[in-house]
């Protein structure tokens, strides 16, 4: 029975379902309309209905009646290499649409590995479902082989932590798993699979998809909105988070154009409002330029769009704290989790709900709106400028830059994990739509690789880029398996300095000539992409770094593989 064929079950049956015995799902189970199913292959077909594309998996045994269900299903099963890659990969997924990125790990150690991820989809608001295999139910508190208690490990790092520990409750949980992952500040959602319970048969009707609310402006918000906007001499929006559509980041766009109003972007974030507009002034964050630090002191009205003003946004709650301010902050989570500084008002909205509203509000253009506009605008302008290619002595990321940049499509895309290599994206990679940047908030290294692969199999149309560091690099650069496996197409810049690098410059700071832990000897990562069935190249001189890209673009475009180049440069150069 497909999901197209089945009735949803009303929350009464759901209560007073028989049990059922324990037989495997065979293919006897599976026959015309009104055969049972096993829970494990109703997860599936409710994954499905919910409009799931891929889920990404290390296999275990405590799952496998899922993985089963995963056969020959329109899901497609990305077999990933290390359970934090997989996780990686679920939540950049999430980032790029409009439903949770979905990973499958097995009980214990699994469990552990996907962790990484989860606190990813967590700081940085992203839509996730982990299904976790879990020991027999009837195992329960005998410390049986890999068991854990799921609830106490993840419960304060998951919008919800669910069991499935009735059968017939299957794709019920699969619909609240996925509404309470969309639903308010969007985040992770765990689901433990008791690899008995999966193996039960039950009725396979679909639970419905639960709707989510996306709020909007009420008349006295768009009141108080426009008469703020109206008193502004130097009003500024700050766009951030994962919950936008393309559609609504244009209009957003227009708006702002329109009005001569400018938009900066929350660090990682940057295409919602396009690397192009005239309203667009650069991004706020760590390592920020100093013209939109400023921003947020010079500035008389402060609109945040999808995201509020946090720890980074702020400089560590040093920045905006004067509760004089005006800051209206535009969120659909009424608790604002994470805000600090004023708060004039909130609106409580997804992004798209509130642009939708906005765009019926009309102002007369201020002479002091276009001058602050084009001002910060010119010096945004001025830092994305490109720098000259020096074509003589050792490899540099500003020469790689200078000629990666102009033969970009307009809907190239860019991930990277943490460290300074980032910065070159953060200045100078043209994102001219939403989810043209996908990287990891909360500062977690090893994203680089997995959201690569999670965006080129999502988008294989596109360009996708991925700047990595060294150290960053290897710890999940044995996905580039996975990459392999799947057909995966990015261009991984690997820019090797031998030392994790942030940390040198905060050591410099605080333990100055003491470098203690943080210098590296790397392997020839050319040659590890070779042997990984990937194009690669190593490069030490600068004057080879042009010819080195146009042959890993050659070989992505020609050959349909994914291309490395591994670029040695010199320590303690920094973007800006």
């Amino acid at each position: 029975m497909t999901a197209t064929d089945t009735q949803p079950i009303d929350g009464d049956t759901l209560n007073h379902l028989p049990e059922r015995p324990l037989p495997s799902a065979g293919p006897e189970a599976m026959g015309g309309r009104g055969a049972l199913k096993s829970a494990g292959h109703v997860i599936v077909d409710s994954l499905v209905a919910h409009g799931v594309e891929r889920t990404f998996v290390v296999p275990g045994e405590s799952f496998l009646d899922v993985l089963d269900g995963l056969h020959g299903s329109d899901i497609d099963t990305v077999v990933c290499r290390h359970e934090g890659g997989a996780a990686y990969m679920a939540e950049a997924d999430g980032k790029m649409n409009q439903r949770p990125g979905v990973a499958m790990v097995t009980r214990g150690p699994g469990a552990a590995n996907a962790h990484v991820g989860l606190h990813t989809a967590w700081q940085d608001s992203t839509p996730m479902l982990l299904f976790v295999g879990l020991i027999p139910f009837a195992h329960r508190d005998r410390e049986a082989f890999q068991e854990f208690d799921i609830k106490a490990w993840f419960d304060t790092g998951a919008k919800r932590v669910m069991v499935l520990d009735h059968a017939e409750r299957a794709s019920e949980i699969v619909a609240e798993a996925m509404f309470a992952a969309m639903s308010g500040r969007p985040g992770p959602v765990v689901v433990g699979l008791p690899e008995d319970i999966i193996r039960q048969q039950v009725d396979p009707a679909l639970h419905p998809a639960i709707p989510v609310a996306t709020g909007g402006m009420s008349s006295t918000d768009a009141e108080a909105l426009a008469s703020a906007l109206s008193l502004s001499k130097k009003p500024l929006f700050v766009t951030g988070g994962n919950d936008w559509t393309q559609e609504a980041a244009g209009q957003l766009t227009g708006w702002l154009e329109k009005h001569h109003i400018p938009a900066a972007a929350e660090w990682r974030t940057q295409g919602t409002v396009s690397f192009d507009s005239p309203s667009y002034v650069g991004p706020i964050g760590y390592g920020r330029p100093r013209p939109t630090y400023d921003l947020l002191e010079e500035t008389d009205l402060l609109v945040f769009v999808g995201t509020v003003p946090g720890d980074v946004i702020t400089d560590g709650f040093l920045c905006r704290q004067d509760w004089n301010k005006q800051n209206f902050l535009v969120t659909i989570d009424p608790s604002l989790r994470g805000r600090s500084g004023p708060v004039s008002r909130q609106i409580v909205a997804k992004p798209d709900a509130f642009v939708r509203d906005l765009l019926e509000i009309n102002l007369p253009v201020k002479e002091e709106w276009k001058a602050w506009t084009a001002r910060m605008r010119a010096e945004q302008t001025s830092f994305a400028a490109l720098p000259k290619s020096a074509a003589e002595g050792p490899a540099k990321m500003d020469t790689l830059m200078a000629n990666l940049v102009p033969p970009l499509p307009q809907d190239a895309m860019v991930t990277f994990g943490a460290g300074e290599h980032t910065n070159w994206a953060h200045r100078y990679f043209p994102t001219r739509r939403y989810a043209s940047m996908i990287s990891a908030r909360n500062g977690s290294m090893g994203y680089s690789i997995p959201s690569a692969i999670a965006a080129s199999l999502a988008s294989p149309q596109r360009r996708v880029v991925t700047i990595a560091g060294d150290g960053e690099f290897l710890m999940n650069g044995q996905e580039l398996a996975t990459a392999a496996q799947y057909g995966a197409t990015p261009l991984i810049v690997v820019m090797d300095n031998q030392e994790y690098g942030t940390i040198r410059t905060h050591q410099e700071r605080h333990y100055p000539s003491r470098v203690s832990g943080t210098q590296l000897k790397n392997p020839d990562f050319g040659l590890m992409a070779r042997a990984f069935g990937g194009y690669g190249i190593t490069v030490t001189r600068d004057e080879d770094v042009p010819a080195a890209l146009d042959a890993a673009f050659q070989a992505i475009d020609r050959d349909g593989t994914f291309a490395l180049i591994h670029l040695i440069v010199e320590q303690r150069v920094k973007a800006y």
